[in-house]
């Protein structure tokens, strides 16, 4: 049954985000939007508060306000996984993206890839990374809409077939439009809008729901009866409220692997680069961990819908319960139907933000370079932007697309997967800010080893719980390593978390490779790039000048 008072405010919020992001366009427009600087990087000139807020909501999805609970609700303590991560996060990157910032603004690139082209003299290399971060963000994208698609179906939306994702095409396709038009302005004013109702909704929340349901001590007793019951498909405890011996590697290597993945996403880095600043990037840094504190609260929720008996809608289009919805039938059922929509707009609104940026990114990543190295040297920028603009609308329904005719439950395994793809990307571009010592031809080594041991250990992977014989997960059991055949953790049930395998093999293969090609005196390729570039700041004169033509 549609819930119309929801409804009707959902829809005037997503009215209101809609026409902000029309408006967008003419906001801090230092000129014609037929240039990547500005459509994919906002003009290179957004100060503290706007990166603050474009940053922090291309980070914190909607899915993470979704999923992170629901999976609290699901297997207990390990979903606070994404907490230690994110305050790991910002400093291992604090002084790894300042240089970033300041080899790009020095050379005018656009994308990481750009940078490893410019570093290695490479395009090969720069093409695996721009392939990696392309693939890697399609099905983030993807899992935007489930976290939209969950609050439409709690709203009532959950009809069959096609026609059950209409609601989604529909928001999707005004995404599209207002997001080729203004470009990255569009998700940077948005993200204020989004910003608020999630503070204030989850402020609420955490205040409101623990009084209700007898304080903190009665919801941690509901949610460790709950969990100590066994899984009827596997017959063992669904999750415990604290770490046990088998999964406290896993958390260990999920929190850190997720950490060093987490700015190696072209969208993470896209609202960096948009930054005027080495300044703005430190005082974002420091600031960012305050949605960690919000991430933390709202976690808890998952535990607060046990203590509340939610239970999770069935999915009319697979005919199995959608544990996404536990948070949106939380909500529905402890709130007024007003306040409710309000939640589920911030929710909503929550995924556009993010998906705007990662379709950005990613249509970036093929205009400059793809689409120019291999098919147009010659594009000028105009052209360019063109054609960003264009990729960036094939990205969006690519990820629509992908929601309709593929089990969610799948695409949620390939997120996971995601990060073991991009966390590949590790040595050629984050090593890469220190250090060439790596060879460029070890690190495509590195990639491809790593790569393909990523995927095989990925594959090995069962999910009983959800008949999966493959692909189930991203927790491997230690007795499936394998070296040559060999096991050396035969019989060992402790989990890890299959990125940092595969990254730990890829920088050992980079490192061995490339001692072998320094020592056969294999020339490194050139390097664009000089050590003062590193460190130039807004005001250094060494700066291309943004939406400079003169120089691509």
């Amino acid at each position: 049954m549609i819930q119309w008072v929801e409804l009707i405010v959902f829809g005037v919020l997503f009215l209101v985000v809609t026409v902000l992001g029309f408006v967008a366009s003419r906001w801090q427009r230092g000129g014609g939007l037929d240039h990547l600087d500005e459509w994919g990087l906002g003009g290179r000139k957004f100060g503290a508060w706007i990166t603050w807020f474009l940053v922090g909501g291309d980070l914190y999805t909607a899915y993470t306000f979704v999923a992170v609970p629901a999976l609290m609700f699901g297997a207990g303590a390990l979903g606070f996984y994404a907490l230690p991560y994110t305050v790991v996060l910002y400093p291992i990157v604090f002084l790894p993206v300042l240089r970033l910032w300041s080899v790009s603004r020095v050379h005018g690139y656009v994308t990481p890839a750009d940078f490893v082209r410019g570093r290695y003299g490479s395009s090969l290399l720069a093409f695996l990374v721009a392939v990696t971060g392309i693939v890697a963000t399609m099905p983030y994208i993807a899992l935007q809409l489930v976290g939209l698609e969950a609050v439409l179906r709690t709203m009532g939306l959950n009809g069959t077939g096609i026609a059950g994702h209409l609601p989604l095409l529909v928001a999707f396709v005004i995404l599209a439009v207002y997001t080729y038009q203004s470009g990255l302005r569009a998700p940077a004013l948005i993200a204020f809008v989004k910003d608020i109702l999630i503070y204030l909704v989850i402020l609420v929340a955490v205040i409101y729901l623990p009084a209700r349901f007898g304080g903190w001590s009665a919801i941690f007793g509901a949610a460790e009866q709950k969990l100590a019951q066994p899984n009827p498909a596997t017959g063992n405890p669904q999750g415990s409220i604290l770490l046990t011996a088998n999964n406290q590697l896993q958390y260990i290597t999920l929190a850190l692997g997720s950490a060093l993945a987490l700015f190696l996403y072209p969208h993470s880095l896209t609202g960096v680069l948009a930054s005027r600043g080495r300044d703005v990037i430190k005082r974002n840094m420091v600031a960012l961990p305050a949605y960690s504190f919000l991430l933390g609260l709202l976690a808890l929720l998952g535990f607060v819908a046990i203590a509340a008996g939610s239970k999770p809608i069935t999915n009319n289009a697979t005919g199995r319960p959608d544990t996404n919805t536990i948070i949106p039938v939380l909500f529905d059922g402890q709130f007024p139907d007003w306040f409710a929509g309000v939640a589920y707009a911030a929710i909503g609104i929550g995924a556009l933000v993010p998906a705007a940026i990662m379709s950005i990114a990613a249509a970036n990543l093929w205009t400059r370079n793809i689409y120019k190295e291999y098919f147009h040297r010659s594009a000028t920028p105009k052209q360019e932007a063109r054609q960003a603009k264009l990729a960036s609308l094939v990205v969006k329904f690519g990820a629509v697309a992908f929601v309709l005719f593929v089990d969610p439950q799948f695409s949620i395994d390939l997120q996971l997967i995601g990060g073991v793809i991009i966390l590949q990307t590790l040595p050629a571009v984050a090593i890469a800010l220190y250090t060439r010592w790596l060879h460029r031809w070890a690190l495509v080594a590195g990639w491809v080893v790593g790569m393909g041991y990523g995927l095989y250990l990925l594959y090995l992977i069962p999910n009983p719980a959800a008949g999966k014989a493959h692909f189930g997960g991203s927790a491997l059991t230690l007795d499936k390593l394998t070296v040559f055949g060999w096991h050396p953790f035969a019989g060992s049930t402790v989990q890890i978390y299959v990125g940092f395998v595969a990254l730990v093999v890829n920088l050992v293969v980079a490192v061995v490779v490339s001692v072998a090609l320094h020592a056969a005196k294999v020339a490194p390729g050139p390097d664009a790039t000089d050590g003062l570039d590193y460190h130039a700041d807004e005001d250094s004169e060494r700066l291309k000048p943004v939406a400079d033509t003169a120089i691509q």
